[in-house]
C-alpha cells in the first residue's frame, strides 16, 4: 500500500477526496480506533497533497488490527479510507462472522481474494445465506461496487443495510430475494 500511495501525484490518480469532517476525523484518529478495539494501528492515514487541487483534503488508506472479539469496532458503519483487518482462527470463523454480522447488521457488498476454489465456494455460499451480493477475486478496472453507480439493484433487499431495491421482486412474492456473485471470465 505504501508503494501505491506513497508518492503524492501517482496517489492522487488513485485516491478520492475525502467528504466530510467526520470521514476526515476518522481517518486520522486510528489509534483511538485502535485502542477503543485493543488494537493497534499497523499503518497509519496520511493527507496527501494533490498537486492540481491544493484545497483538497485526500488521505491514504490506514489498517487497524482488531481481534475477532472486538465486534463492537467492526460491526460499526466506517465511512473514508480506514480498513479494519480482523484476526480470526481460522477462514470457516472468518466465515461464520461474516454471515453473523450482514444479518444483523447489512451489507450493500461483499468481495471475497482467494487461491483456493473452496474458499470461494464457500464464501459464496455464506454471502447467499447472508443476503449480499459478493465479488469474487475482482482487480484491475472492476470495483466491488462500481455498478451501484448504473444500476438500481444496488443492494439485494434481503438484509439490514439494503432492505429494498429498485428491481425487487417483494411486490409479488416477498419472501424470494436475489442474491448473486460476480467474478472475471
Amino acid at each position: 500500500m505504501q508503494r501505491l500511495t506513497g508518492d503524492d501525484a501517482k496517489a492522487v490518480e488513485v485516491l478520492g477526496a475525502t467528504v466530510n469532517d467526520t470521514v476526515r476525523a476518522g481517518a486520522a484518529g486510528l489509534a483511538a480506533l485502535a485502542d477503543t478495539a485493543g488494537g493497534r494501528v499497523v499503518l497509519d492515514s496520511r493527507q496527501v497533497a494533490h498537486p492540481t487541487y491544493p484545497d483538497a483534503v485526500v488521505r491514504t488508506p490506514g489498517l487497524v488490527a482488531v481481534d475477532v472479539e472486538a465486534a463492537k469496532v467492526y460491526e460499526q458503519e466506517c465511512f473514508g479510507p480506514v480498513v479494519l483487518l480482523v484476526a480470526t482462527d481460522s477462514t470457516e470463523q472468518s466465515l461464520r462472522r461474516f454471515t453473523e454480522t450482514v444479518r444483523e447488521h447489512g451489507a450493500m457488498t461483499a468481495a471475497v481474494y482467494s487461491t483456493s476454489e473452496q474458499v470461494i465456494d464457500d464464501a459464496r455460499e455464506a454471502a447467499a445465506d447472508a443476503g449480499v451480493a459478493l465479488s469474487e477475486n475482482l482487480n484491475g478496472a472492476v470495483f466491488v461496487n462500481q455498478t451501484a453507480a448504473f444500476s438500481d439493484l444496488h443492494g439485494t433487499g434481503a438484509n439490514p443495510a439494503a432492505n429494498s431495491a429498485y428491481t425487487d421482486g417483494a411486490f409479488v412474492a416477498n419472501r424470494f430475494r436475489v442474491v448473486t456473485s460476480r467474478r472475471h471470465v
